[in-house]
């Protein structure tokens, strides 16, 4: 009898892959004698590739080798030659589901995601809006596997790391070895869109009160771009304690061993939110556009640790890609910095 190889369907962003990791792994780990292939961007390796011993990683760059109708045709090909037997598609776009059609018509067993849309267009809607938690991200993905013939409990994952986190002697020097009277505090301060990224103004505020409140504190700032960059360079000038880790980690690898040593970390609503949760540890989120109802928040965080204002408006967006209906995002405006401090200090002394 053929041996059980599942190909698991994610591309997307990397906060939505992120979201995989603890429901491939149960599956792994409930179901050890079965094949799983995660098939995504190479963004994507570094959680995959060493999460278990039966779970591999398979690369496909959408914009550039596998294009259009000719170059799904090609992925399909290759795909096939993995002698697959049944297909798990966690994206539900317009790609996975060509590949999902293929894949039927080639009489494969194949599920695919259910995203709630109905529910979500409620959630935020202008009028009569619906306020009820819709199904997280790890449900909908465990459901697929249920509907697959594998139910899987993926609330046993907690990091991908040991208990002692990753190991601090892969970083940079810069990076250094963790002190026993040291805090270590990450903070991510943007998002992909405006609705859920924190008045850098005030994100500063936040920074100076931790440094005076912590003076022993290392402040790791986490994000890439040109405006990261520019904020981070001056905050690093300004504040010694703070430290461009993105700056100095090559890879993403190495940015979750710097996570796993944090005491806690704070974030957008954002994929550093879910890497960061990948590595067991507390993390504060702060919330504007988009809201934890709609199922994206991380992994086996604490809904104390959400720092949010109730506004009638809210949620507006499902991804925070809409612009504000009231025009002065009064959601992140109106979050006092002393909020956060007092959030971030209760989890460092307890």
């Amino acid at each position: 009898m053929r041996k059980e190889h599942i190909l698991v369907i994610r591309f997307s962003a990397l906060g939505d892959v992120a979201m995989v990791v603890p429901v491939v792994w149960a599956l792994a780990k409930q179901y050890p004698d079965i094949r799983i292939t995660v098939l995504s961007k190479g963004f994507a390796r570094t959680l995959f590739e060493d999460l278990a011993p039966n779970v591999n990683f398979m690369e496909a760059d959408l914009k550039k080798e596998y294009v259009g109708i000719k170059g799904l045709n090609a992925l399909y090909r290759r795909l096939v030659a993995k002698q697959f037997t049944k297909v798990a598609d966690l994206h539900n776009v317009l790609r996975s589901d060509y590949l999902r059609a293929r894949f039927n018509l080639g009489r494969y067993r194949v599920e695919h995601i259910d995203k709630h849309r109905r529910q979500r267009r409620k959630l935020i809607a202008y009028k009569n809006k619906v306020k009820e938690y819709l199904p997280s991200s790890f449900e909908n993905y465990a459901e697929v596997f249920a509907r697959l013939g594998y139910p899987i409990d993926f609330n046993l994952f907690n990091s991908i790391f040991p208990k002692e986190g990753g190991n601090l002697n892969l970083l940079p020097s810069m990076i250094g070895q963790k002190k026993d009277d040291e805090q270590w505090i990450g903070i991510a301060p943007f998002a992909a869109h405006e609705g859920k990224i924190y008045p850098l103004r005030l994100m500063e505020q936040v920074i100076d009160q931790l440094t005076k409140e912590y003076p022993k504190a290392h402040i790791f700032l986490f994000g890439k771009g040109e405006q990261e960059d520019q904020y981070f360079q001056r905050w690093c000038n300004q504040y010694p304690q703070c430290i461009h880790a993105s700056l100095h980690c090559e890879t993403i690898h190495q940015e979750l061993i710097v996570m796993s040593h944090l005491n806690v970390m704070l974030s957008m609503d954002s994929a550093n939110m879910h890497l960061a949760s990948l590595t067991g540890i507390p993390v504060i989120s702060i919330w504007g556009a988009t809201h934890p109802m709609a199922g994206f928040y991380g992994f086996k965080q604490s809904e104390e640790n959400a720092i949010q204002i109730e506004l009638d408006c809210r949620p507006c967006s499902i991804f925070g890609n809409k612009p504000c209906q009231r025009g002065d995002y009064a959601c992140l405006n109106n979050i006092p910095p002393e909020r956060i401090v007092e959030r971030i200090s209760s989890l460092i002394n307890n």
